[in-house]
């Protein structure tokens, strides 16, 4: 969420990838597992806080946790290039592959996961497959970085994917709670479910922060240039992001506390499928682009978008479309507590397949290739 990463990463690869995190990003599990502690404990001391969130609603939204969605959307997609999202398609083996990895396969492979694991839990499992429709825009930036990865091509593959979420989402959402589950002779999601709930959805808890990023990184380039934007800006901004993710799984867990605390079987069966898919979708996407020949750089960045998904979006949706207190909504909580420390380290499996398969490639920093 915070974006301060060290610019020597490159330069100094050789430092450990924890060390070279913020502290913010550094122990984000723990803030993570701090906020759903004290959301416990205020669901059990505050009698009536569902009543209270509930007394101003956007949408079916209450207020509070729809400014802590907003929240923790708007500094990930302020830090989005969009004046590059051209740049990307002169590479066109590595775009087809992002988009197949992550608008075919990656939600399909989360379908299947959820199915086979999650057969007996439908709302954990939609959830599931709202996760896998959730493409990462935001802290694979910074797993690009420390993985020596190519900046440009993840700034624009996320570029993309941000604007592709608005587009396809909603259609995804459908074809794989409803359409699919029915060619198969599975059970749909409920008739309550909408996919127009998933569209609007979508476009407050998408589409307002990605126009207000977008206009945040065009004015202020324009006012005092990248550098400064980059340098001194977003640093700043950064954190909002992380306090809007804990804000609302604190709010989160206020209200689910006693499903939390009666099932905890059932928060481990969520992390199953997730650890099954960021292990699959990375190892196979990181074969295919030795596969393609893309390079160390490009190789890790498209395993890394591939891997990530933007939790954010996804708990928002799931908020938005069944409810705070949802089954669907707790899949997307418990994501983002599994993926930090798996991402990490992915970061140290990149590191090490750079040195071990990719001898001589002049996109592997010195510092990667002596380091030990």
């Amino acid at each position: 969420m915070s974006d301060t990463v060290h610019e020597t990463a490159r330069a100094g690869a050789e430092a450990p990838v924890l060390a070279r995190l913020s502290t913010l990003d550094r122990f984000l599990p723990v803030w993570i597992i701090a906020a759903m502690a004290l959301g416990l404990g205020l669901g059990r001391l505050i009698p009536g806080l569902d009543d209270a969130l509930d007394a101003v609603t956007v949408g079916d939204v209450s207020l509070p946790i729809a400014i802590g969605l907003l929240l923790m959307m708007y500094p990930v997609l302020a830090k989005v290039r969009y004046s590059e999202l051209d740049r990307v398609t002169g590479d066109r083996k590595l775009l087809g592959a992002s988009l197949v990895l992550n608008w075919l396969l990656g939600p399909a492979l989360m379908f299947a996961l959820a199915w086979l694991l999650l057969p007996d839990l439908p709302e954990y499992r939609t959830g599931l497959i709202i996760v896998g429709l959730a493409r990462c825009i935001a802290m694979v930036l910074i797993w690009n970085d420390l993985s020596c990865g190519d900046r440009e091509a993840g700034a624009v593959l996320v570029a993309i994917n941000s604007v592709f979420q608005i587009v396809a989402f909603a259609v995804l959402g459908w074809f794989y709670l409803q359409v699919l589950p029915g060619w198969l002779g599975l059970s749909t999601t409920s008739a309550e479910f909408s996919v127009w709930a998933i569209v609007l959805s979508v476009l407050v808890f998408l589409g307002i922060p990605l126009l207000a990023g977008f206009l945040t990184r065009t004015f202020g380039e324009r006012a005092k240039g990248r550098d400064w934007y980059e340098s001194t800006l977003l640093p700043k901004i950064g954190p909002i992001a992380l306090y809007g993710l804990l804000f609302t799984i604190v709010m989160l867990f206020a209200l689910q506390g006693d499903a939390i605390t009666s099932q905890p079987w059932d928060v481990a069966r969520i992390a199953l499928p997730l650890l099954a898919y960021f292990a699959l979708m990375f190892g196979g996407s990181f074969l295919l682009g030795m596969r393609l020949g893309l390079g160390y750089a490009k190789t890790a960045t498209l395993a890394l978008t591939a891997a990530g998904n933007n939790f954010e979006l996804a708990i928002a949706v799931a908020i938005g479309t069944f409810g705070v207190t949802s089954g669907q909504a707790l899949a997307g909580v418990v994501g983002p507590l599994i993926e930090v420390p798996v991402l990490v380290g992915l970061v140290y499996v990149s590191l090490w397949a750079a040195r071990r398969w990719f001898p001589g490639d002049p996109t592997v920093p010195d510092a990667v290739r002596s380091a030990r």
